[in-house]
């Protein structure tokens, strides 16, 4: 009975999870649709919902919380409250102390802790003025911080455990029985043909290998489609991130949300957290005004944070926009010029100097707050993003506001990959970062140069040879071949033996050895059962920074 209370806890876990973040996105409705008869029962049966659960996992104290609930719930239902902002900072607080409590009963707890007596005391407040006189569970205490002071519970294990889960579409995993069913069944027939490979032509062999390859590729397509979710709850979470922050912050702004629908990878998901989070931090503190200066500039005081969603050429993007002051190009190129980032930064396009914000420690905030001042928001998010194999630039306009685009791969599990011999080892570069392929000119052949610059179609292309970058063993080819690569607006040349051609790569996690290698994001299993390294090339191109000056120097004509 124990091990079923495990897994029924679990279950809970996941759909107290669900439930409450749809209950926090009924409650920030809410505050601008009161009269809203389906918002308030939405929020009723979420709570009803977690009441049951907790009767029926005799969980005393979460039991007695959501009971209360329900009577703030019932004065509203029947108008015998209004919905003011009081009582929407009621309900968002009654959200955090539901999920701190569900999350403390899968691992073991239930108990009526500081945040839900305080939580609790503002509820029998509310209720006072409908001259209600329910007793109030739990031994709170007559006092107790303000609501709008109860800190967001932070996510336990066990949260995170629950979070793991994916919902699948049985219809998915009937295909993928069916596909298991005919792979054997290939199998089969193609091991019997090997068997009778005397009285077998070889035509029938390839054709049965044709066909098993062709079962396999579907299948891994379906496993692809089956690890697929939408966006939407995680865009979603950012709604209370929004009217939190700005509250916090003397401002007024709201979510809007495009693309709900939009499906990736379970894994790029869970990567996309922190830098949405940094985003939408950025845009409430750098881009939304103040609503009195939105006002007087004419735009609605409620400021507007967009995040949308969509596909393009087998890539996710997502861009986080507002509507507020944009970008200061002055004021970026002025820190600029005294960090010394870049030698002529008036001279540079707004794209260039846009990009200079991603650099660490650049921050154009007067002072240090809770949100920003330190620099280490925008660099986070390109770190983060560099890392799944993506780009991020920033568009903006002075007084109608910035976007921050993001451009990520569908899945992390696979890459289409361009394979090269570097040494005595293969490394394989991502396709969609590769330009071209060209020969390394004769008076470039140095075997002492381990860098510099060739001229490609009458301009400057800086180059590195990959077997000096990173020590590989092996002596360097007479003849070399230059894999031109670009990231973002950068472009440079990288310098290997061999040319292996496209493959379509499965990615394994690095070996501790080269976890702190830069330039390696990750390995592949070769088809002769060698281990290839998988090139990060956004960290290799930014050796090429590393040196301006020499490289200006180099090249010219």
């Amino acid at each position: 009975m124990e091990l079923q209370r495990d897994l029924i806890l679990k279950s809970f876990l996941v759909e107290s999870e669900e439930s409450l973040a749809e209950m926090e996105q009924s409650v920030l409705e809410l505050e601008t649709q009161p009269d809203s008869e389906e918002l308030i029962q939405a929020i009723f049966r979420v709570v009803h919902t977690a009441k049951g659960n907790a009767a029926l996992l005799e969980l005393q104290s979460l039991l007695a919380f959501a009971h209360t609930l329900e009577d703030l719930l019932d004065a509203v239902r029947t108008r015998k409250l209004e919905v003011t902002r009081d009582i929407s900072s009621v309900l968002l607080a009654s959200v955090d102390v539901l999920r701190e409590m569900a999350i403390a009963a899968g691992e073991g707890s239930d108990e009526i802790g500081p945040n839900a007596e305080a939580v609790l005391k503002s509820i029998l407040d509310q209720l006072k003025k409908t001259g209600s006189t329910t007793a109030q569970p739990g031994g709170a205490a007559d006092a107790g911080p303000n609501v709008t002071d109860v800190p967001l519970s932070a996510a336990a294990p066990a949260a995170r455990e629950a979070s793991r889960t994916l919902r699948v579409d049985v219809g998915k995993l009937d295909r993928l029985l069916d596909l298991t069913g005919e792979i054997t069944i290939a199998r089969g027939r193609m091991a019997q043909l090997l068997v009778d490979k005397e009285h077998v032509n070889i035509d029938e062999i390839r054709e049965a290998h044709r066909f098993v390859d062709a079962l396999h590729s579907e299948l891994q397509e379906m496993v692809v489609k089956t690890r697929m979710v939408p966006v939407g709850p995680l865009l979603r979470h950012y709604a209370r991130t929004v009217h939190d922050l700005a509250k916090s912050h003397g401002k007024m702004a709201q979510l809007h949300i495009e693309g709900e629908d939009v499906e990736v990878d379970t894994s790029v998901v869970e990567h996309l957290k922190d830098p949405l989070l940094h985003m939408v931090r950025n845009a409430i503190d750098h881009g939304i005004e103040p609503p009195d200066v939105r006002r007087a500039q004419g735009k609605l005081p409620i400021g507007a944070v967009t995040v949308k969603a969509m596909h393009a050429a087998g890539s996710i993007m997502i861009e986080v926009s507002d509507d507020g002051a944009g970008l200061d190009r002055q004021k970026i190129v002025a820190l600029a010029r005294k960090r010394g980032l870049v030698a002529d930064p008036e001279r540079l396009s707004d794209h260039d100097v846009w990009q200079l914000i991603f650099e660490s420690g650049f921050s154009t905030a007067t002072e240090v707050s809770d949100l920003s001042g330190r620099g280490v928001g925008m660099d986070v998010i390109r770190r983060n993003v560099e890392c799944l194999r993506g780009s991020v630039y920033v568009g903006s306009r002075p007084g109608v506001g910035t976007t921050v685009h993001i451009c990520l791969p569908l899945t992390l599990a696979m890459i289409d990959g361009f394979g090269v011999g570097v040494g005595d080892e293969t490394c394989v570069i991502p396709v969609d970062q590769v330009i071209e392929c060209v020969e390394l000119p004769p008076d470039e052949h140095s075997t002492a140069q381990k860098a510099g610059v060739m001229r490609l179609r009458g301009e400057a292309l800086p180059y590195v040879c990959l077997k000096d970058h990173f020590g590989f063993t092996g002596k360097r080819a007479p003849r070399q071949n230059v894999i031109v690569v670009q990231h973002d607006s950068r472009r440079a040349g990288l310098a290997v033996e061999d040319l292996y051609g496209t493959t379509q790569t499965v990615i394994k996690p690095l070996p501790p050895i080269f976890k702190n290698v830069p330039g390696i994001s990750g390995s592949a299993i070769l088809g002769n059962g060698r281990v290839a390294l998988i090139l990060d090339v956004p960290t290799v191109l930014r050796d090429f920074q590393s040196q301006p000056a020499k490289l200006a120097s180099i090249g010219q004509p």
